[in-house]
């Protein structure tokens, strides 16, 4: 999948997680080393909780976009 490819399909699940009141945000990390770079998690749009990470790798984020896809379709 390419840049772009990948940035549709990111466009498309953040409108999707819109519309179920979630917020799918990125990681800020600008080291392509960092463990977390590139990934991914959801947060309540209400009251900006965590409604879906992956804590395995310390907290926030770690989540890639078929996980975020595979969560909001099952929701």
């Amino acid at each position: 999948m390419n840049d772009k490819d990948k940035k549709v399909r990111e466009n498309r699940l953040r409108r999707k997680a819109a519309r179920q009141g979630l917020t799918l945000t990125k990681s800020r990390l600008r080291d392509p080393d960092a463990v977390l770079y590139g990934t991914y998690m959801l947060i309540e749009a209400s009251d900006h909780t965590v409604a879906f990470t992956s804590w395995d790798l310390g907290g926030g984020y770690g989540l890639t976009l078929d996980e975020i896809e595979d969560y909001l379709s099952d929701q």
